[in-house]
């Protein structure tokens, strides 16, 4: 079975984006602005990092490809779901202007192609669009398998959940504050990515045929039992990072609320 990406190449990628924060918390600590470049935040994208990797090069790695789907489909959820948004949140507000140095950040910035591509890919039904595309393509059986026995299509496939996990949650989190959805566009986005997943972890849940030829099952479990927990393990996942940003979002709301009717009962 080939294994995923090269443990070299994540752990290159993570030292750059790492390097990349650190500059930017002191950039903007160096403004004067440390309250908007805490450790809350660094913690936040350390955390970001660290599911990434664990994903890639831990010992979930070589149980995702070799043994067991409940661990394939949580390795897909850590680097293309918990990942990105704990690093967008860590990153949101002056943190993600300063996260590119001027250098670079100044050429992307003038390049209308760039905003071009960015702002169509930012469009909420272009990136719910991939992201659902992505979820479903993936799945498929034979793509799923394929996949597992070709290492070159196996990173691409690690590549494609990332990138749309990106995309996704930046349309939730916001961290530029461009307002491409209201508070109530962000919920219903959330949403709509709970109910996309559901399809999946019901026709996992409730199939009692494997759908995936190449895993036998493993420590004891059967492969109708590990394709039954991979799909809760996406339906536990998603109330968590989902729920927990619905309830973030609109916990202004309900302070407001909260406020109103103390303020109506006195």
């Amino acid at each position: 079975m080939p294994g995923t990406i090269d443990g070299v190449v994540p752990l290159v990628a993570a030292t750059f984006a790492g390097l990349l924060f650190a500059q930017a918390v002191v950039r903007l600590r160096r403004r004067g602005r440390a309250d908007l470049a805490g450790w809350d935040r660094v913690a936040l994208f350390a955390a970001g990092l660290g599911v990434t990797l664990f994903a890639l090069v831990g010992p979930l790695d070589r149980i995702a490809d070799e043994k067991l789907l409940t661990a394939h489909m949580a390795q897909h959820l850590l680097i293309g779901d918990l990942g990105p948004a704990l690093m967008i949140t860590a990153l949101r507000g002056p943190l993600l202007v300063f996260f590119l140095p001027p250098s670079i950040l100044a050429p992307l910035a003038r390049s209308p192609r760039v905003r071009a591509v960015l702002g169509t890919l930012l469009r909420p039904y272009v990136a719910f669009g991939l992201w659902a595309a992505n979820l479903a393509i993936w799945h498929i059986p034979y793509l799923y398998d394929l996949a597992l026995r070709h290492e070159w299509l196996h990173n691409f496939e690690h590549v494609c959940w990332m990138f749309t996990g990106i995309l996704v949650w930046t349309l939730l989190v916001d961290p530029g504050s461009h307002r491409r959805l209201s508070v109530g566009g962000r919920v219903a986005l959330a949403a709509a990515m709970f109910a996309a997943g559901q399809i999946l972890t019901d026709v996992l849940v409730f199939s009692f045929t494997p759908l995936y030829p190449a895993y036998q099952g493993a420590y004891g479990i059967s492969r109708v039992t590990d394709q039954q927990l991979a799909g809760i393990v996406m339906m536990v996942e998603q109330l968590l990072t989902l729920g927990t940003c619905v309830a973030l979002l609109l916990r202004p709301r309900w302070s407001r609320a909260h406020r109103a009717r103390l303020a109506a009962a006195t």
